[in-house]
């Protein structure tokens, strides 16, 4: 589920929750807010977390049996929508000894926050902790405050590259994979008939250049629809256009070892201007901030024609979207394939039932119920066996006109050739560089020039 940050506030997903139910479907869900806790998990809370991680061991009880009768309650930590409501019901259900607890962060931002605190305060999280792939590096350095993983029932379950994101230096298993990101484009066919565009997905996938697309090309079939007069913009933002190019670079923000190149790096610098130059200069973006208010809003109000999609987007776009017609999904993407966000389960050391939390986040990334996590909100999976599933491959999309995103996000996985290196310090400079962009393309306060020199110093001040 997600992974970046394209309003400088939320890594990965949002769907817009008014309205939404304290309980769904027989599962408890609390709705969690940690906005008060940003203060305290800067750089404050770094110093914290590593004054508290210093000495601590894993719980001794992480050894006990997960097979207990003993009556208990387990939570488990979320933020935006992993498809878990009815997985968990199913599981109590299973285990009728269990009532599970689902608490939902607002954006992954929120929960990294929460965790970060609560971490360092070495009690106070939940018996799982779902974690986005961006901030996961800052979690890395303290293997000691969460329950090792590594088990022989979950040998090859996850693509390698999946498996060696969680995987310490000395082999410490911190996560359970969740989701990956494949990304199509998400279009309006209603907005694209207007425009004298085709409308079928396949003649879409040609028009943005099939195999051989590329950024120029996106850009430039936005300008044959402003060109056609159409009220709605292209795309719905600079930051999350940026963070589609940008996860196609190896190495943007730091080299391998850790040595942070973002601000001599000419790739990044290029798309930083490309997108610019295509939001403002080209006139292309609704000008909207991702995950803001006036962007969910805007699903309601023909506020742009096309967005990036990987798959965990689909499930936010039919919430937001609600009884809007015309929302379709193309199989191709600019620049070959890109991934955006994946997440993973922890199992925090101080939790009171850390063998019954790891077995429980055994269980919710099993390939099977990581494609019901799919159907339910769009997550796709990141296990191997879940791939080549035809439970998978047959799943179609009813709000997306029927759409076989099953296929097309496969289709989109195998195109994906490069996996970004996210070192400790990539959040913070993403973070910086979507404020950049949103300084130019949503508040409209700076130049591209006057923008990234904000940025320079910003990136230098990170130490």
């Amino acid at each position: 589920m997600g992974s970046t940050r394209p309003d400088g506030v939320r890594h990965g997903r949002r769907l817009s929750r008014r309205g939404r139910r304290a309980t769904d479907k027989g599962v408890i869900v609390r709705k969690t807010n940690s906005r008060t806790l940003t203060l305290v998990a800067g750089v404050t809370g770094i110093a914290l977390l590593a004054a508290a991680c210093g000495s601590s061991t894993p719980s001794s009880t992480a050894t006990k049996t997960a097979n207990s009768t003993e009556k208990m309650t387990l939570t488990v930590a979320t933020f935006n929508e992993f498809g878990y409501e009815n997985l968990l019901a199913e599981y109590t259900k299973l285990h009728p000894n269990i009532t599970v607890v689902q608490k939902k962060a607002a954006t992954s931002n929120e929960a990294r926050d929460n965790m970060k605190t609560r971490l360092a305060a070495g009690s106070g999280l939940s018996d799982v902790e779902a974690i986005e792939v961006d901030w996961l590096p800052e979690l890395m350095k303290y293997p000691a405050k969460f329950v090792d993983l590594k088990d022989k029932s979950v040998d090859g379950r996850w693509l390698d590259w999946k498996v060696a994101q969680a995987t310490t230096k000395d082999g410490v298993l911190l996560g359970y994979g969740t989701d990956i990101g494949p990304e199509g484009v998400c279009y309006r066919s209603d907005l694209f008939k207007a425009a004298g565009l085709p409308t079928d997905r396949a003649e879409v996938a040609t028009l943005l250049g099939g195999a051989n697309a590329t950024w120029n090309g996106y850009f430039a079939a936005g300008k044959k629809f402003k060109a056609s007069g159409a009220k709605a913009p292209w795309m719905d933002s600079a930051g999350a256009t940026y963070q589609g190019m940008i996860n196609q670079v190896k190495n943007a923000y730091e080299k391998d070892d850790g040595t942070v190149i973002a601000l001599d790096n000419p790739d990044v610098r290029k798309i930083y201007d490309t997108v610019l130059g295509a939001s403002t200069t080209d006139g292309l973006s609704a000008h909207l901030s991702q995950w803001s208010e006036d962007w969910t809003a805007s699903f309601q109000k023909d506020g742009f024609a096309t967005m990036l999609c990987p798959g965990w987007m689909l499930g936010v776009i039919e919430g937001n979207a609600k009884g809007v017609k015309g929302w379709d999904i193309a199989d191709v993407f600019p620049g070959g394939g890109g991934n955006w966000g994946g997440s993973f389960l922890t199992v925090p050391a101080q939790g009171k039932h850390p063998a019954e939390a790891k077995a429980l986040a055994n269980w919710l990334t099993a390939p099977e119920q990581q494609i019901k996590a799919f159907v339910a909100k769009g997550t796709f999976p990141s296990q191997q066996q879940a791939l080549t599933s035809n439970d998978l491959l047959s799943v179609s999309n009813a709000f997306f006109n029927a759409a076989p995103t099953g296929q097309i996000l496969a289709n989109r996985a195998k195109a994906v050739t490069v996996a970004p290196f996210k070192g400790k310090s990539y959040f913070a400079i993403n973070d910086e560089m979507q404020q950049a962009l949103n300084r130019v393309d949503v508040a409209k306060t700076d130049t591209a020039a006057s923008s990234w020199a904000k940025f320079t110093t910003a990136v230098k001040n990170l130490g």
